[in-house]
């Protein structure tokens, strides 16, 4: 019997990407103006800075994901992590602005940290969760209600914390802290798995962490092993994200310290990107289907290098905000078909393990494209950030090129 597209559940289970963005917006728009204003550190430090959670997060994040497909509980295989995580996060992340105002840098990274590994114990299990309850050829459009949801978690940061940050910089993380905990407890009261694949039995033991270790490696085998699709589409993965993380992390010091605008009115252009992207997301997933997700994502990449190009003439507010929203749209293609394209290169029992492949990916690149970005900044000035930006994301285009796998399959 054919499954069926679960729209209603699967907005529900965007709850999870709207906590989940909302904590990554503030923490890449304010942490790094916490350090160049509070610590004046030069950006290739506050770059490093950046990343150390992230080499944590590259550690864990595939191990968790492979771990939580041979969880068996009663509350399946992903909420458990879920309700581990969601929680210390929320403390963590509400503690950053509080103790980086006290001026103790250690303790601010200290408690970053923390805050990035409780991240980690649930991202890649609430993410699997897509995968789990959509069949392969609904999976663009899930993905595409999914990261819709995931901008309208970003928006609320862009466009409702400028006027928290402005009041006190402390707000933003407190109110954006409690919607993520609220967020993915409503994914854990709310989504119920689908039945597992199969049932825990002595041949298939609930989780060990020898034998979870074993499927991360049997997984990373796949990477390099016969055909090469996967390792193109994971490399293109990496390079897109060293783009746009270099401009997430750096664009609102870019406005404030290049374009001598305020962080929280970089923080709304960046907003302008977020809105389109959100609203573009439930379309992305439907041009994936029906062009192919290959050539909807080199199409994405191709607008975003066009539009980070062009907005290296660009000095006003106006302008700006219209170009990242077209901009938006590009990476609206791009991001909503990469996920599905990763976990339709394997068969159901390995979505978990592929999905924390998918974000060995992208946090690799979130740990290379700070400091990388910031020693650009630090040697060329600024305007080098969309320079770097465009450079990767045409990068990525070529590999995508390689990719001839991860269509819809039939199942």
């Amino acid at each position: 019997m054919e499954k069926k597209f679960k729209v209603g559940k699967t907005f529900v289970l965007g709850f999870g990407f709207l906590g989940v963005s909302v904590i990554w917006a503030l923490y890449n728009a304010y942490v790094p103006v916490f350090l160049k204003d509070w610590y004046h550190l030069p950006s290739v430090i506050i770059g490093l800075i950046m990343t150390i959670d992230n080499i944590f997060a590259i550690l864990l994040l595939p191990y968790l994901g492979a771990m939580s497909d041979r969880t068996r509980t009663k509350l399946g295989r992903r909420r458990p992590y879920i309700l581990a995580g969601a929680p210390l996060a929320t403390v963590f992340f509400i503690l950053i602005p509080f103790v980086a105002l006290k001026g103790n840098l250690f303790l601010t990274m200290l408690v970053i940290i923390l805050m990035n590994l409780a991240m980690a114990l649930f991202r890649t299990p609430v993410i699997a969760l897509m995968p789990d309850i959509t069949p392969s050829k609904f999976r663009s459009q899930a993905n595409g209600i999914i990261n819709f949801m995931g901008g309208v978690g970003a928006l609320l940061v862009y466009f409702g914390g400028k006027k928290l940050y402005d009041t006190n910089v402390a707000y933003p993380f407190i109110v954006g802290g409690l919607i993520m905990l609220a967020a993915s407890l409503i994914v854990v009261f709310f989504v119920n798995e689908d039945k597992p694949l199969e049932k825990a039995t002595e041949e298939n033991p609930p989780v060990s962490l020898k034998e979870s270790f074993e499927a991360l490696i049997d997984n990373l085998k796949d990477v390099v092993a016969g055909e090469k699709s996967l390792m193109f589409i994971l490399l293109a993965i990496f390079s897109w994200f060293i783009g746009y993380n270099a401009l997430e992390t750096f664009f609102t010091s870019y406005a404030k310290f290049y374009l001598h605008l305020k962080a929280s009115t970089g923080a709304l252009i960046l907003g302008m990107f977020v809105l389109s992207f959100m609203i573009f997301s439930l379309v992305a997933g439907f041009v994936g289907a029906r062009f192919g997700r290959r050539i909807t994502i080199q199409t994405g990449l191709f607008i975003v290098s066009v539009i980070m190009f062009v907005s290296l003439r660009v000095h006003s507010f106006v302008p700006f905000s219209v170009l990242f929203f077209i901009g938006g749209i590009g990476w609206a293609l791009v991001n909503v078909n990469s996920l599905p394209m990763v976990v339709d290169m394997t068969t159901l029992k390995k979505v978990g393990g592929y999905t924390g492949l998918y974000y060995f990916s992208s946090q690799a690149a979130n740990i290379i494209a700070p400091p990388l970005a910031g020693a650009f900044i630090d040697h060329f000035g600024y305007p080098s950030l969309l320079v770097f930006s465009t450079g990767f994301f045409v990068i990525a285009f070529v590999l995508m090129s390689f990719v001839r796998r991860g269509e819809i399959v039939s199942e």
